[in-house]
């Protein structure tokens, strides 16, 4: 393998780490001069930002989360794109690459060495990165992980079940990751590419984990009865109300 290519996949892999590390809910929640980890259930999340700044903002910050996965993921695939495979194997070194940067991205958001290794729960990172990582390999596999991720929102609307409804939109992904691999390699009869195929997948089952891992609490509420709710319905309600109040605001304005 080519040298370049070789300190790339050291530096690359540290680059989504720190891209990992920025956290946009809290610089969104800094901009409104408040804090919030020490609002709701104290992630500085999606769901929580979205039950206290509303449904917009909610929705802001899940996109910029989601393109911390999708840059180091897509990045990873365009500078190993052409570079082959893995020397005496058959497997390509972008496939091992578009996991390990978007791990470590993941890992960036969840443990930030910039915020003293305390960061969100990486569920809308972990779907930038399966949103690349499978669609790069065609249409069906972006089906499965769009599916996923509708099927989690209904699941959030009908049972306010957040934490719960966040495990329904990675777990799918990363199941038709492992699939997906399997079928590309899984007829490897060297050694070596079945080396590389164990270890892409670990990296995706750890990716399921550390997510998994970093919602414990909630599903220790979940168990417990004392999960934060969280309603979309009410989100919707209170942007309409917002809106309402907003217009009729600039009405008084006008007729004074």
């Amino acid at each position: 393998m080519n040298s370049v290519y070789i300190v790339l996949l050291i530096i690359l892999p540290i680059l989504s780490y720190c891209l990992g590390n920025v956290n946009w809910a809290l610089l969104i929640s800094k901009s409104k001069k408040k804090d919030i980890r020490k609002m709701g259930s104290g992630n500085p999340g999606t769901l929580n930002m979205s039950r206290n700044f509303g449904l917009k903002i909610g929705l802001l910050v899940f996109l910029l989360d989601i393109m911390k996965g999708v840059i180091p993921s897509l990045t990873a695939f365009l500078v190993f794109m052409n570079a082959g495979k893995f020397p005496e194997s058959g497997f390509y070194i972008y496939d091992f690459a578009i996991y390990l940067c978007g791990f470590c991205a993941v890992m960036g958001h969840i443990y930030p060495a910039f915020l003293h290794f305390k960061g969100g729960k990486g569920i809308a990172s972990s779907i930038g990165v399966f949103l690349v990582c499978e669609s790069l390999h065609g249409w069906q596999w972006f089906i499965v992980v769009f599916m996923a991720l509708v099927a989690a929102l209904i699941f959030i609307y009908i049972t306010e079940f957040g934490a719960m409804g966040s495990f329904i939109a990675i777990t799918p992904s990363a199941i038709s990751g492992l699939i997906r691999l399997f079928l590309t390699y899984g007829s490897a009869a060297d050694t070596t590419t079945i080396i590389y195929s164990v270890v892409t997948n670990m990296i995706i089952l750890l990716i399921c984990f550390f997510t998994w891992f970093a919602h414990r609490s909630n599903i220790e509420r979940m168990l417990s009865g004392d999960e934060h709710p969280t309603s979309i319905k009410q989100m919707v309600i209170k942007m309409k109300a917002k809106k309402a109040a907003e217009r009729e605001r600039q009405n008084t304005e006008n007729n004074k």
